[in-house]
């Protein structure tokens, strides 16, 4: 069923560039044409493309988180950034609840503390498995604990963007409480946002395997009231810092909403350390 509708699909395109070749010497001409062709197959055949649709994300669910990572790369990073420099009420709030949540935020049992634990400088990052922006940014992460011997990073699940990424999620918190040196933790989140398709529960399980954690005791953990506790925790304090997105940061009093880059916050944890 799905491949004879799709090869109809693809003969009308196909029929439209046969048909229209010859008439335009300009490819935009030609595009548009064969825009028009598709649109029209569209309108007139909606329950023949959904049927396609439905069938191929059946056959292939890695492809609808492919899809919202593309989406989440679109986001105005940049027009964020600008709007939260613009907004110096909202800049002043966050001090606020810096300075207010400054125990929970820096120094709860519920998170993953990376780095030097007697670091100068303390890094927090919020994240979400599905995101695609925390996928781009694991690099910075990453860059900056190597680099950087006198810094403390912290990790807090922030998880957004669906019921996949709340699986995730707890699945984590559950690899953590049985890592708490966190090696194994660092090798699950790479996994985690190295790996292609959504984030869920099975993937999760499948990286928590593989660096070597303990499958059934994680089972156990994740209906536990530490995992609770750990995404209420982070949820109050993500409010509480009007964060509206991942990746974000919290370096000294600063906060940060976005795929930032590694030299931007190089240039935040210099700051923190009066240089």
């Amino acid at each position: 069923m799905t491949l004879r509708i799709s090869s109809r699909f693809a003969s009308a395109i196909v029929a439209g560039f046969i048909l229209l070749a010859p008439q335009y010497g300009r490819s935009q001409d030609l595009r548009s044409e064969i825009d028009a062709i598709i649109k029209d197959y569209l309108a007139t055949h909606p329950e023949e493309v959904t049927q396609i649709v439905k069938n191929y994300l059946v056959q292939h669910p890695e492809v609808a988180g492919e899809i919202l990572a593309g989406l989440l790369k679109r986001r105005p990073q940049a027009a964020t950034a600008a709007a939260t420099t613009a907004n110096p009420k909202l800049v002043a709030d966050r001090d606020a609840a810096v300075t207010q949540d400054f125990t929970i935020l820096f120094s709860s049992p519920h998170q993953v503390t990376l780095g030097n634990p007697a670091g100068d400088v303390t890094l927090v990052e919020f994240f979400d498995y599905n995101c695609g922006y925390c996928k781009r940014a694991l690099g910075d992460m990453t860059g900056i604990l190597k680099s950087d011997p006198k810094l403390r990073i912290v990790l807090k699940e922030f998880p957004i963007l669906g019921p996949g990424s709340v699986e995730a999620a707890r699945v984590a918190i559950a690899v953590r409480m049985q890592d708490p040196a966190g090696q194994k933790y660092l090798a699950f989140h790479q996994a985690m946002l190295s790996g292609r398709g959504p984030a869920n529960k099975d993937s999760a399980l499948a990286a928590a395997k593989d660096a070597g954690l303990n499958i059934a005791q994680i089972e156990k953990d994740i209906d536990s009231a530490e995992v609770k506790e750990t995404l209420d925790e982070s949820a109050k304090l993500a409010r509480e810092l009007t964060l509206n997105g991942t990746p974000s940061y919290v370096v000294g009093k600063d906060v940060m909403v976005g795929a930032v880059g590694m030299a931007a916050l190089n240039e935040k944890i210099k700051a923190a350390r009066g240089l």
